[in-house]
């Protein structure tokens, strides 16, 4: 008979139970379900909201979470359906609302901190200390528009990182990132912690659709197969995701509109503009122009864009080369 606890929750072989986790040193709860396998096996945590405006990656938590039983496990799931609770609740697109801070980059977070470093801080010590692995659920903020592709940690031990890189292939997704971070993000921090972690972004612009959810169950249910946690085997995929190579993030210099000449998925060429921001009077603040050839993982699809906030992510396309 085995036992997982998290908080003041926790289940037992053959169980299945939801509830709340309070965060320490805090009155928030955070809705959780456990479900302890039939049979014992490795732990996997899954979790949505990080980002409290990239409803298909909660969604789909909520969704699994009540889908599969203790019967179908070899091991136990930890599925946090939603990391920034106070944010979702306050509509305060993905930050925190009592301190503003975005919490993929405050891990590993502080017990003597804000809000958002106490959250994190009750993440990494109640959750990512019993998983084996971890699945980050994510997708395009409220106004950013992407493309599904997956992240996998770099920064960690090469079996994690290798691990890690399996674990991102059972995503069905045709584009694979590796991270060159080991810190600020949830499953950043994990994997430089020795747990073989993922991102998977699905979803964008404050929406969320049946059809995305579907895709974004069938992504944890094939990482579950592969690492041998769910019965089954791995299901057919329209993508195998490959490299991109290196990313680059390019945030807004001045406040103003924002005039994308690319779509997320658009692949161009060095020296391409992708976008202006522009004053109110229409004219051009800066240019954003691509530094190589690549393809767009995700742009802001607002008209507004702010400074310091990002106006695209691109990748080397493997494809084009």
């Amino acid at each position: 008979m085995q036992t997982v606890k998290v908080g003041n929750m926790s289940a037992r072989t053959g169980e299945k139970v939801s509830g709340y986790v309070q965060v320490k040193g805090m009155d928030i709860e955070l809705p959780v379900t456990i479900i302890c396998g039939d049979k014992e096996g490795k732990t996997v945590f899954i979790s949505g909201g990080v980002h409290n405006a990239e409803y298909v990656g909660i969604q789909t938590a909520i969704e699994i979470a009540s889908e599969i039983s203790p019967s179908q496990l070899t091991g136990n799931l930890i599925i946090l359906h939603l990391m920034n609770r106070t944010g979702f609740e306050h509509r305060t697109m993905s930050l925190v609302y009592e301190d503003g801070k975005n919490l993929n980059r405050e891990f590993p977070g502080s017990e003597q901190g804000t809000v958002a470093d106490k959250i994190c801080h009750t993440v990494v010590t109640e959750f990512q200390r019993n998983a084996d692995y971890y699945i980050d659920l994510h997708c395009g903020d409220g106004y950013e528009e992407l493309i599904p592709y997956v992240y996998c940690v770099g920064v960690a031990d090469p079996e994690v990182a290798h691990k890690s890189r399996e674990m991102a292939e059972m995503v069905n997704v045709a584009y694979l990132v590796q991270s060159p971070c080991g810190s600020g993000g949830a499953y950043n921090y994990a994997g430089s912690c020795g747990i073989p972690s993922i991102l998977i972004e699905r979803g964008c612009m404050g929406r969320w659709s049946k059809e995305e959810v579907k895709l974004g169950k069938e992504d944890i249910r094939n990482v579950l197969r592969y690492l041998g946690v769910l019965e089954g085997d791995v299901s057919e995929r329209t993508y195998h995701p490959v490299d991109v190579g290196i990313v680059i993030y390019k945030n807004a210099a001045h406040t103003g509109c924002w005039y994308p000449t690319k779509r997320a998925g658009d692949t161009f060429k060095k020296g391409e503009i992708l976008g202006q921001v522009k004053d109110y009077f229409g004219n051009v603040l800066e240019s954003c122009i691509a530094e190589m050839d690549g393809i767009l993982l995700y742009h802001v699809g607002s008209l507004c864009v702010i400074k310091g906030g990002s106006m695209v992510a691109y990748g080397e396309n493997v494809n084009q080369q």
